[in-house]
């Protein structure tokens, strides 16, 4: 194993509950996510993983125990456990079928509740540290475990936040108490956030949607389900409960950042937790008061830290490092960082706009990274690839287009032009206003997207064929029906939700806003990259798009990892983001001579597949 951890941690430490100064973590490990421990009081951390694949799901019980997931390519595998100052690795739940993970959750006296996905169905498995687990809970619906009370005697199952039963409540022996909705009332989608943490509380958080507004929600044995209608939030929100009373901790995404509030419900009194401008990954309440966050903006990677002792903090000095020092080499982006809004029929389109150091009068060619989801948005944080591009003299934007999250529940669901044309409708004007404002060179504009933003790119190339110079597309969704068949149970009924039905139902939406229709009309050169254990962007249809290309003559270029669709091995992040950097120094004029206004670079020939 390498030592201690090597750039930066890549999520907040699950704290032991009787020994606050030992938490786990994940951090970068030699180019993989690995999981690692940190005694805060001898100041020691210690790799507990080292995955050929990596490893990213862990846990910290009561006694001390480091839990992890260990899984093969395909995303199955099961959950170990060893004493967090060492020895031997032992099974968590011997016995257990393999699966994916879907949750874990030990109680203070050692209950533990875990879920997996075994093909189309969802079991809940409960048992002791190291003993054979029995099946609680079993069901055809995808599902994640949503939680266990602190005497371990309900379990908490969350399926869509849309769903009829959008979160169901069971008994240690899977009875089932309570089905909670997320449909067919006013308040509609519904997401669970777990059980309180305190002894003698057994009270689940849950978040609503209440139409145009967000609220916490609450629901206990005793009293059923509450909506705190008096608080509410105009974005979307995450909610935790604090350790030691009935007050919460709500983290708002907001245009592209983050704001934190901390919510007392018994007193109905809601307050602002300073924290500087940027994104929070994740935030926790801790005892005392304390919150711990793991902070970032667009220059800066994410380092963890502590309340901050300034009312109004500004920058990142304004807030306390934690125990858990950064372990690399602080880390600046280069270049100009803004933020940008364009006006569209629907409101305005936010940016997040990088450019690079000026060193002429030329516009900068620029790149389009368009984030997935669609249910996501680009933040105010440090991407490697923004990075590595602003470096490379290549503008940067971050569009957070119509079915974002972060500008209201309206936004989120605009559609209006159908899927996947809405938000090309706002990519394409987003170009148009940064080059006329001379801030992008309008002939060397690029599109780059991964999952749904790579879907979005062949859609853009497709149906604007001559607005774009170049395209990557990694892990896409290129022909909808084919995807349809082959995806997961969840994005099946996401894609019913999305179309109005699916695709024997309404065979003409899937056509018209799939990318194999518009293939041979893509005019610009072309990577794609495919994985080929990808069970949500599956390799099939990809192939498919790639035949498509091939038949009418269109260049491009393709390359495919022997991954799943998530994965944290960070060698094949690295592999994509060389390759497409390569790909664009090719393509596009080189941006060094375009600064000083010589004539681009000769381009070499781009090879098919």
């Amino acid at each position: 194993m390498s030592s201690p951890y090597q750039v930066f941690v890549t999520a907040l430490p699950d704290v032991c509950p009787t020994a606050p100064h030992r938490m786990v973590f994940t951090a970068d490990a030699d180019g993989r996510c690995e999981v690692f421990t940190w005694d805060g009081a001898a100041g020691r951390a210690r790799q507990v993983t080292d995955s050929p694949g990596g490893t990213f799901h862990r846990a910290i019980d009561a006694a001390g125990h480091v839990w992890w997931f260990e899984e093969d390519p395909a995303g199955r595998g099961r959950w170990w456990f060893q004493h967090f100052d060492g020895g031997p690795r032992l099974p968590g739940l011997p016995g257990a079928p393999l699966g994916q993970p879907r949750g874990l959750a030990v109680t203070t006296d050692g209950v533990t509740a875990a879920a997996f996905r075994q093909g189309r169905d969802t079991a809940v498995l409960v048992g002791r540290r190291g003993r054979v687990p029995r099946e609680v809970v079993r069901t055809g619906r995808a599902c994640r475990l949503g939680g266990i009370s602190a005497d371990g005697a309900l379990i908490a199952l969350a399926s869509s936040a849309d769903d009829a039963d959008a979160v169901t409540v069971h008994t240690r022996d899977g009875r089932l108490v309570a089905e909670l909705p997320g449909v067919g009332r006013p308040g509609g989608r519904l997401w669970c956030q777990g059980f309180s943490p305190r002894p003698g509380h057994t009270e689940l958080l849950l978040v609503r949607d209440l139409g145009d507004r967000y609220a916490p929600a609450t629901w206990a044995p005793d009293s059923g389900l509450r909506t705190h209608s008096w608080c509410t939030f105009d974005t979307e929100i995450t909610a935790r409960w604090c350790p030691e009373s009935r007050t919460v901790l709500v983290r708002q995404d907001r245009h592209g950042r983050s704001l934190l509030h901390r919510v007392d419900l018994d007193a109905r009194r809601r307050t602002v937790v300073p924290t500087p401008v940027g994104s929070l990954l994740d935030a926790a309440p801790r005892s005392g008061g304390a919150v711990d966050c793991l902070w970032t903006d667009t220059a800066h990677p994410p380092v963890l830290r502590r309340t901050p002792k300034t009312a109004h903090p500004s920058s990142p000095a304004d807030a306390e490092p934690l125990l858990l020092p950064p372990s690399g080499p602080s880390t600046v982006v280069p270049g100009r960082h803004t933020d940008r809004w364009t006006p569209v029929g629907a409101g305005r389109v936010h940016s997040l706009l990088s450019l690079p150091q000026a060193e002429g009068d030329a516009p900068p060619p620029a790149v389009f990274l368009v984030h997935g989801g669609p249910a996501d948005h680009d933040r105010d944080a440090y991407d490697a690839t923004v990075h590595s591009l602003v470096a490379s003299g290549y503008a940067v934007a971050r569009v957070n287009y119509r079915g974002s999250t972060g500008y209201g529940p309206h936004w989120r669901r605009d559609f209006t032009a159908g899927v996947g044309h809405t938000q090309v409708e706002d990519l394409t004007a987003v170009r148009a206003d940064l080059v006329s404002a001379g801030l992008v060179a309008g002939d060397a504009c690029a599109l780059w997207g991964v999952s749904w933003g790579a879907y979005l790119v062949l859609l853009a190339l497709g149906t604007r064929p001559g607005l774009w110079q170049a395209g990557v597309a990694v892990k896409p969704v290129a022909d909808w029906v084919a995807a349809h068949r082959a995806t997961t149970p969840a994005l099946r009924a996401l894609d019913v939700k999305l179309f109005g039905g699916g695709p024997d139902e309404v065979p003409e939406r899937y056509a018209a806003s799939s990318p194999i229709t518009y293939a041979a009309k893509v005019s610009a050169p072309l990577l794609v990259v495919g994985a080929t254990h990808d069970d949500k962007c599956p390799p099939g249809q990809i192939r498919a798009y790639l035949d498509a290309l091939a038949a009418a003559g269109v260049p491009h270029d393709a390359l495919w990892l022997d991954t799943g669709h998530d994965g944290y091995d960070g060698a094949a992040h690295v592999a994509v983001l060389r390759r497409a950097l390569r790909f664009l120094r090719d393509r596009l004029p080189d941006p060094a001579h375009r600064a000083i206004g010589r004539p681009p670079a000769p381009t070499g020939g781009l090879r098919s597949r």
